[in-house]
């Protein structure tokens, strides 16, 4: 033994006299050290207790290899189909796993993380969703000191909101590493978002039709602020729930808004007059100077062609003053009696030889009640 002493002294037994801490001698004055050989000898022992028959060293590798075996096998996991795998070594990101069964060096050189990337998560500001047993059913409360705001022209507004928001796809890492508390920095980049949409505004188109511009605007200005923050958070939805002033005017407020509400009533009401009688009345005025158009350019015309009718009837008269002389007699007389009933008497027939016994009948009553259809004269 390294520690045995054959000529006696502070550790071994011997002619001395003086005896170690197990002797039965006087104790030394100075530590005792341990026996190692006869430590290892005792878990020697231990082990081949534990240990199913005499292994030696070959049944000690095989346990080794078995060990490192088992070490290898624990390096797979599973990423389900909502996660992402974040893959670290050494506590420093390395690369993304895709959901399914992959595998990363065993603990503790690589270990994963596995947030859930595809849930969107609601966060509700100026309000709270608290659970009443009595009830059965969640209550809304509202936050005043989340919901109160003052607008641009210096008028108060409760405004109460949600807005949805997820893991960015690629984000993962960012969204682990760079923000401590993703729920608290969305919530604080949300109330001031929307505190600067609100002051840049009037209060009646905040109450009234600029609800959608300001979802925007506020859903645009959170992602370039959580951009710039590198937090890997997409903000998916901003969705205005109630914009009212507050509860202690708004009763006026109301009345003020019907009376408003009226106002408008009535002049949509006379704006619609307006639109149907005038339309009206602008087709009549146009139909009715579209007819004196016509009517000027047909008198015109007509007057025209009978000036030009006129001067060429002249050049014929003096061309055959006698044949245009007649001719101008048979047009008239056609025109005279064209659409009246007519008897002619053959004179010659009549008065004639023999013809005196003719006698010529006018069926007057036919002709008088065919003289107003016609328009001739009785």
């Amino acid at each position: 033994m390294p520690w045995s002493n054959q000529g006696g002294g502070p550790w071994g037994s011997g002619g001395g006299g003086s005896k170690g801490p197990w002797g039965s001698g006087p104790q030394s004055s100075g530590p005792t050290p341990p026996d190692l050989e006869e430590l290892l000898r005792r878990g020697q022992d231990k082990l081949k207790t534990v240990m199913p028959g005499n292994l030696g060293g070959r049944g000690i590798l095989l346990i080794v290899l078995a060990a490192i075996v088992v070490w290898g096998f624990s390096g797979f996991f599973k990423v389900e189909p909502d996660e992402l795998g974040v893959v670290l070594r050494f506590g420093k990101y390395t690369r993304d796993a895709t959901p399914g069964l992959n595998y990363h060096l065993p603990y503790p050189v690589e270990t994963v993380l596995t947030p859930k990337v595809t849930t969107v998560q609601p966060i509700h500001i100026g309000m709270r969703l608290l659970e009443d047993p009595r009830r059965g059913s969640p209550q809304m409360r509202d936050v005043p000191e989340e919901s109160l705001m003052l607008t641009g022209d210096e008028n108060i507004v409760d405004v109460d909101f949600t807005v949805f928001w997820q893991v960015k796809i690629g984000g993962a890492g960012d969204f682990l590493f760079n923000i401590q508390n993703p729920q608290g920095t969305v919530k604080a980049v949300a109330e001031s978002a929307m505190r600067e949409a609100i002051g840049r505004g009037e209060i009646q188109p905040i109450l009234t039709s600029a609800k959608q511009a300001i979802e925007t605007s506020v859903q645009e200005l959170m992602q370039k602020t959580l951009d710039s923050y590198q937090s890997g958070i997409q903000i998916t939805q901003v969705q205005m729930q109630k914009v009212d002033p507050p509860s202690q005017v708004i009763d006026a407020f109301r009345e003020v808004q019907a009376a408003r509400i009226g106002a408008e009533s009535a002049q949509n009401e006379a704006q619609a007059y307006a639109n149907r009688v005038l339309p009206d009345a602008r087709g009549r005025s146009e139909q009715i100077k579209q007819a004196a158009e016509a009517y000027r350019e047909q008198t015109v015309a007509e007057a025209k062609g009978q000036a030009s009718r006129f001067s060429q009837v002249l050049e014929q008269y003096k061309n055959a003053p006698d044949i245009t002389r007649q001719r101008i007699y048979l047009e008239t007389m056609e025109s005279v009696f064209g659409g009246t009933d007519k008897i002619i008497l053959d004179s010659a027939q009549s008065g004639g030889s023999g013809g005196g016994s003719v006698v010529p009948i006018l069926p007057l009553n036919e002709m008088l009640r065919r003289t107003p259809a016609t328009g001739g004269t009785q």
